[in-house]
């Protein structure tokens, strides 16, 4: 994730070279001296690359008025609209022949040398630049042959008040304090709703990707409907495609309530919880509607969504996505003091409740209001470590869900096969990974960094008949599996 610090002292400070997405950024005013130097560098680095490669050259820069040049929310844009350029590059097959990045007090800049027609190229860059509303402070310049630069076409309006750019630059009618302001409130606009779209996003193939796991013990997925026989995969991707617009509604109404957000209505975190309640019954129902009547995805429902409003709680537009850590946090302080109340006097009306009752067990709930240490101290590390040690994702998930069988009170299971069946699942589980049963519990075993062993597709395909034949099926493991995928998409976002 993008690291920023703001100096106290803007004065005189250095940014800090790192790769692209760990790029500390210090704010600093500049002086015409250095803007006018900085203008110079770069039309030196354009005829360079125009010198050596023989094709169009891009220079992206931010627009950015006033005496600062990089801020927090400047350096998100420019991170952001380099990703789009390289991804236009791929879709378009345009080769890229050099790339060169500097990030300075006077402006982050980037250049790209591209083997394509420069009028194509420049169609590109305009594309980018009219996509979202932070892409009004793109400067995309691409520089011919020739060493010309080319035109965009249609006049770009004014930030502030919307009319023609140029006549309101030339004629300074708004102040640099006026022009920053509309900038920020622009940019932080624009990446609030980017990253609304990208929680949505993440979430959604999390659930696409956790049923398309295969093989999965006891769980639908390509190869079978598990120990299931009123849903199959397909209802698992009609489920799926319905709840896209509920996840970016958590993250928006966990904005709004965290310390960020309204200053006049400021809310604890369980009050948070309390107002996206009603949203997950309300995406319940859209489940429902989806599937004709199946329930699929509602454990996950409750827990992603509290999940992507504790990301919005701690999110801002200068920071971005907050760690791992904090979410996991920031979710347990917004269900702890609610389920400590409402749990004990519950009425029993669902089968998480009875079980409670009759063994103890809190269930998912219960993982939520913990911090959700099954993710954050077995599957997310489990996962991350078998991705590094060369397994492609399924073979990683397909591991990484016994790992949490093995060591996860799964109500789904205690339901379905009593304590005896949910008993011989974690230690079939265990076995297979290479866990001893009197490992279970130990600090070393939870962390679970060692690993063990590694199984085969077809030992786990064999645990999934037997897991059929014994009709057992550990649903909420699965949707602590697709919690695992979603963070991790979210980590490796980088954003």
């Amino acid at each position: 994730m993008a690291a920023f610090r703001t100096c106290p002292v803007a004065h005189r400070c250095a940014p800090l070279q790192k790769d692209e997405d760990e790029i500390e950024m210090i704010e600093q005013e500049i002086t015409l001296s250095e803007i006018l130097i900085a203008r110079e560098e770069r039309v030196a680095i354009q005829n360079a690359l125009l010198g050596q490669y023989k094709v169009p050259v891009i220079s992206f820069t931010m627009n950015m008025a006033g005496p600062v040049k990089v801020t927090a929310l400047s350096r998100r844009a420019f991170l952001w609209g380099c990703r789009q350029l390289r991804l236009g590059f791929v879709q378009n097959k345009f080769p890229v022949l050099a790339e060169k990045r500097r990030n300075l007090p006077t402006g982050d800049e980037a250049y790209f040398a591209i083997d394509a027609p420069a009028e194509t190229v420049k169609a590109l860059c305009v594309e980018i630049e009219e996509s979202s509303g932070m892409g009004r402070l793109y400067d995309m310049d691409v520089i011919g042959l020739d060493g010309h630069k080319l035109e965009r076409g249609a006049e770009r309006p004014c930030i502030v008040c919307g009319k023609p750019g140029r006549g309101c630059a030339s004629r300074r009618v708004h102040t640099a304090a006026e022009v920053r302001e509309a900038a920020d409130h622009l940019l932080e606009g624009s990446i609030g709703l980017r990253d609304r779209a990208l929680i949505a996003q993440f979430a959604t193939r999390a659930l696409l990707e956790e049923v398309a796991v295969t093989p999965k013990p006891g769980l639908v997925d390509r190869a079978n409907n598990g120990a299931h026989k009123d849903m199959d995969f397909s209802t698992f991707q009609a489920s799926a495609a319905a709840l896209p617009r509920y996840w970016g509604v958590c993250f928006g109404r966990g904005r709004a309530g965290g310390p960020d957000g309204d200053p006049e209505l400021p809310e604890t975190p369980s009050d948070t919880f309390a107002s996206l309640r009603p949203l997950g019954k309300k995406a319940e129902l859209t489940m429902l509607a989806a599937t004709g009547g199946v329930n699929t995805h509602k454990g996950v429902i409750f827990t992603l969504g509290v999940l992507c409003g504790a990301i919005g709680r701690r999110w801002t537009a200068e920071a971005g996505f907050p760690s791992v850590d904090i979410i996991l946090n920031e979710a347990a302080a917004m269900t702890r003091e609610t389920l400590a109340r409402e749990l004990p006097a519950a009425q029993w009306n669902t089968a998480g409740e009875a079980l409670y009752r009759q063994y103890g067990t809190r269930g998912i709930r219960g993982e939520v209001s913990d911090g959700l240490p099954a993710v954050g101290e077995i599957s997310l590390p489990v996962f991350k470590k078998l991705l590094a040690e060369g397994l492609d994702r399924n073979h990683a998930a397909a591991v990484t869900l016994l790992h949490l069988i093995a060591k996860v009170e799964d109500t789904n299971l205690l339901h379905r096969g009593g304590p005896e069946g949910a008993a011989w699942a974690k230690q079939a589980a265990a076995a297979l990974i290479g866990v001893r049963r009197d490992e279970h519990g130990s600090s070393a075993d939870k962390l679970c960094l060692s690993l063990h062993r590694i199984p085969s597709l077809e030992e786990i395909a064999e645990l999934d008949r037997q897991f059929i034949r014994r009709n057992l099926s550990p649903g909420g493991c699965a949707d602590l599996l697709a919690v695992t995928l979603f963070l991790e998409q979210l980590e490796k976002a980088g954003l």
